[in-house]
């Protein structure tokens, strides 16, 4: 099951809903209307309860011992159990808070209540409900030129594991290449995480600071890529910048910024090469507003770890586009403030601040 899409052997369904369009792995439940949260809740399979229990040690036993020792609780140690199949899913500390799936959606619920028509699009469950998450669909649109759309979107993710902080964020995403998983945003601002020891009112509060950020960087983005849309760039340049942007340390960043192409491995230059055949032959690449410019450079970024890259698992896959990986820090540093700076100052006369 590369996926790690929970699976519910009782019910025969996967933990993933979707609305209309199926996901990239094909599987989970597809409605037609857009659904509440208690509805997506259900249709995800995510209307279950975890628990902290204590950790117990069972020492070695010999046969002589047998009825005789008794089981070493560990201290300040528990494990999160999923009530519903008595299963584990993960070891936290005494101060770790849980946080049930149906209050991490009425935490979305209260970002949602802040602007009419939003929508509720995808949610799911991975590695036996350790990991879940829901997307909604903002009612407005970034629009770049004439007809270039681009979807904004929220999104929240839970862990049950102790792996991580509920995490709700803003990010855009182009129509045109049907991911709405994505998180392409450089600026960190876009993102809010929330520890497991926080209380509601605090859960809440973050939510309504969530919106003044959209309410911010909504605007901000959509100034920057009509600005950026207008900058024309020649196809040497958008090469220069896929190998800035697809370094994977710094040590190639150096080298590229060098010209030293002597030290780069096979690995990144085959890799660029993919990337620079999306740049330049992908249909979302030639329209007016990313044909031969700066816009169109920094989509072909996070166009190829969308929909061209290929993951060694969809587990992969979901984790680099929603949990941070390597397509989040490609999309997120597409194309650092310095690189942008140096074209905007050579195009335009002004630029803006990340």
């Amino acid at each position: 099951m590369a996926h790690n899409l929970d699976f519910n052997e009782q019910t025969q369904q996967y933990g993933f809903m979707s609305v209309k369009e199926k996901a990239w792995h094909g599987l989970g439940q597809i409605v037609q209307d857009y659904p509440t949260s208690r509805e997506a809740l259900e249709f995800a399979g995510l209307d279950f309860e975890v628990v902290k229990r204590p950790i117990f040690a069972v020492p070695e036993r010999k046969p002589e011992d047998m009825g005789v020792l008794d089981s070493i609780k560990i201290p300040e140690r528990f494990a999160t159990i999923r009530t519903d199949r008595n299963t584990a899913l993960g070891v936290v500390g005494k101060d770790y808070r849980i946080v049930q799936n149906r209050e991490a959606f009425n935490f979305f619920d209260a970002i949602v209540g802040e602007t009419d028509g939003i929508l509720y699009e995808t949610a799911g469950s991975l590695f036996g409900g350790s990991k879940i998450f829901i997307t909604a669909k903002l009612p407005s649109y970034i629009k770049v030129g004439k007809d270039d759309l681009i979807e904004q979107y929220i999104f929240l993710t839970n862990t049950h594991d102790g792996s991580g902080s509920i995490i709700a964020a803003f990010t855009p995403v182009r129509i045109v290449c049907n991911n709405t998983l994505s998180a392409a945003l450089r600026n960190c601002s876009g993102v809010i995480k929330i520890r497991h020891t926080t209380n509601a009112k605090e859960r809440l509060n973050e939510a309504h600071k969530l919106m003044g950020i959209i309410d911010t960087m909504s605007p901000m983005l959509d100034g920057i890529f009509n600005q950026w849309s207008k900058i024309r760039i020649t196809d040497n340049e958008v090469q220069e910048l896929i190998k800035k942007a697809m370094a994977p340390s710094k040590e190639v960043l150096d080298n590229v910024a060098l010209g030293d192409y002597e030290q780069l491995s096979t690995v990144f230059k085959n890799t660029c090469e993919k990337v620079n055949e999306y740049a330049f032959s992908a249909p979302s690449q030639q329209l007016e507003t990313t044909k031969g410019t700066l816009f169109g450079a920094y989509n072909a970024i996070t166009g190829y770890y969308q929909n061209i890259c290929n993951y060694k698992t969809e587990a992969a896959k979901m984790n680099s586009i929603i949990y941070g990986g390597t397509a989040q820090q490609r999309g997120q540093n597409a194309f650092p403030p310095a690189t942008i700076f140096l074209f905007l100052f050579y195009h335009i006369p002004f630029y803006y601040s990340f």
